[in-house]
């Protein structure tokens, strides 16, 4: 039962995973930018879930409708005052602005909240299902269903108009200016889907993980991870890419044990840059 427990641990953690990447891997193939601020902003979305709770008893997955347009909205704002600016510029310049937008951020979160771990304690307890000897805390298996439900606003917004433009854009900028494609507003519009994501998984991440600025970096890293893992271009992608880190970390965790869980993840970022760059549903032109 063991091995059960194990796949249904990854299965859990691998959703998650893909919910943090989602929004990054969406930013990074439309934009062309890494947005290295991403971290922060599940960070963030992890202290609105926590002070929602605290303040209103406004239960995380209640939070997610908060979160939605105020990140979009972040996101949006950001992209269209300062990343617009240097949106042609080479990927050095807004990996640096990134970068110091992240500092900013994760600085003043510092600052408010400091860096002491928070974590969001739902009362009274949810408890956890158990089948077959296989045993799920429920809040994990809300966050669960919440992280795929996500995944599959993404997925359908992505078949409307809006999303026909987003991946026309994607595939080739020129083309779609010629065809009438407002690029500035998909630009702005793409960088608010991605902040809403990583809002809305920092609101699941709530529900599991210890809130603290100090643990951007490590949102950061797997998304990066589960982007090269399962390739740009497709939000199938990040799912199988989340799945397959989780599986790796899981089953590492399992017999080497869990400080080795995110050297794991890097030895197996490295062999996909070597072997399959393009991850494994990426398509060609989206490495």
């Amino acid at each position: 039962m063991w091995v059960a427990q194990i796949l249904v641990n990854a299965l859990v953690l691998g959703c998650l995973y893909a919910c943090i990447a989602i929004g990054f891997s969406l930013v990074w193939g439309v934009l062309n930018v890494i947005n290295l601020i991403h971290g922060s902003f599940i960070v963030l979305g992890s202290y609105l879930a926590w002070g929602l709770y605290q303040s209103l008893s406004i239960p995380p997955w209640y939070a997610l409708v908060v979160a939605a347009p105020l990140f979009f909205i972040l996101g949006y704002l950001l992209q269209r005052l300062l990343l617009n600016r240097v949106i042609t510029a080479p990927v050095l310049v807004t990996l640096t602005l990134t970068f110091g937008l992240d500092l900013i951020l994760n600085n003043a979160m510092i600052y408010f909240f400091k860096a002491d771990y928070r974590k969001l304690t739902l009362t009274p307890p949810m408890g956890s299902v158990s089948l077959f000897n296989v045993v799920v805390p429920v809040d994990r298996l809300l966050a669960t269903v919440f992280a795929l439900a996500l995944t599959l606003v993404l997925y359908l917004v992505l078949r409307l108009r809006v999303g026909r433009a987003i991946v026309a854009v994607r595939l080739d900028r020129d083309a779609a200016v010629l065809m009438g494609v407002d690029v500035k507003s998909i630009y702005a519009i793409a960088f608010g889907l991605g902040a809403a994501l990583a809002g809305c998984a920092g609101v699941l991440m709530a529900l599991i993980f210890p809130i603290s600025p100090l643990t951007a970096p490590t949102f950061l890293a797997k998304a990066f991870v589960v982007c090269v893992l399962g390739g740009l271009g497709s939000v199938s992608g990040a799912l199988a890419g989340g799945l397959l880190l989780a599986l790796v970390e899981s089953v590492g965790a399992t017999y080497l044990g869990p400080s080795y869980a995110t050297t794991l993840s890097f030895v197996l970022l490295i062999l996909f840059l070597i072997v399959r760059p393009q991850g494994l549903l990426g398509r060609k032109g989206f490495e």
